[in-house]
């Protein structure tokens, strides 16, 4: 058992840093709001700290899931920031979605101080961190991987080190761009069904089990056709990760012409007021153009 930071408590690090805390490991835990980190150290019997120096403080691992780049600069860096707590020899484990960019500065900040910084960003959702079932796609250097991967273990289904400081925010750039295309595919078929005067669940009943189906076709296409989407990864937050894509692409030559579509798509969501809905509203938008 390790003593372990966690920052961030939102809808996906409340429920992973609960997991640590179940398995035994002594969990300190920091939040920008102070009063989710009470709530959280209520709920699981772990200590809170006001700062993410004080809760790096003495950690062997300090593990991160906030929101964006300038949101994890703010835990790492400066007089109150992880860096300035962890001690030499300790690993710095980033599960947030942010840009490679970052990573690799974050990365020598770290290694200026002797300590390990790990890029981890997870795919897998609200339920996959309240169920321990995240993927994680890791980068960074093979002895820090190796340290960390026991306490990663706690809330994940696979966890893998992909290569290189960068290599995981990569990764989770493929399965962003990915999941773009599977949604916007999943909604047009549905659409096309409703059209076509098809019961929209016989439809899905039967391609499901054949080469049309997916993780998003299982786990999405009945609460599409009920117009739920209050839950899941957010829109706003899909657009900030196909932001990342798209930027990294025009850096390395890559061609994303319907990943460019489906964010301007999503665009056209966020217009609907539907920034916080789950991703499959992409249904939602086809309906709405009649």
């Amino acid at each position: 058992m390790a003593k372990v930071a966690f920052l961030g408590l939102g809808v996906m690090g409340g429920p992973m840093a609960g997991h640590l805390q179940k398995a035994g490991h002594e969990v300190t835990v920091y939040n920008r709001t102070a009063s989710k980190a009470e709530a959280w150290a209520g709920t699981f019997g772990g200590a809170m700290a006001l700062t993410p120096r004080e809760a790096a403080d003495g950690a062997e691992f300090v593990m991160a899931c906030v929101g964006n780049d300038d949101d994890l600069r703010g835990v790492c860096l400066g007089d109150d920031g992880a860096f300035a707590g962890m001690g030499n020899g300790t690993v710095f484990v980033d599960h947030t979605t942010v840009s490679a960019k970052v990573t690799r500065e974050l990365f020598a900040a770290a290694g200026d101080g002797g300590i390990s910084f790990v890029d981890a960003p997870i795919s897998g959702g609200q339920a996959g961190a309240e169920n321990a079932a995240l993927s994680i796609m890791c980068g960074g250097d093979a002895d820090a991987y190796d340290k960390a991967l026991p306490v990663m273990e706690v809330y994940s289904k696979i966890c893998r080190r992909i290569g290189d400081s960068g290599a995981g925010q990569m990764t989770k750039m493929c399965n962003q761009i990915a999941i773009a295309g599977l949604v916007q595919g999943l909604s047009e078929a549905l659409h096309f069904a409703d059209k076509a005067g098809l019961d929209g669940r016989a439809v899905v009943e039967v391609i499901s089990q054949g080469a049309a189906g997916s993780w998003q076709m299982a786990n999405r296409y009945e609460t599409m056709l009920d117009d739920h989407f209050d839950h899941g990864f957010a829109t706003d937050w899909m657009r900030k990760d196909l932001g990342i894509c798209l930027s990294t692409a025009d850096e390395t030559g890559a061609s994303l012409p319907v990943t460019a579509l489906v964010d301007q798509f999503y665009k056209d969501v966020q217009k609907m007021g539907g920034g916080r809905w789950d991703t499959s509203s992409l249904f939602k938008r086809l309906q709405a153009l009649g």
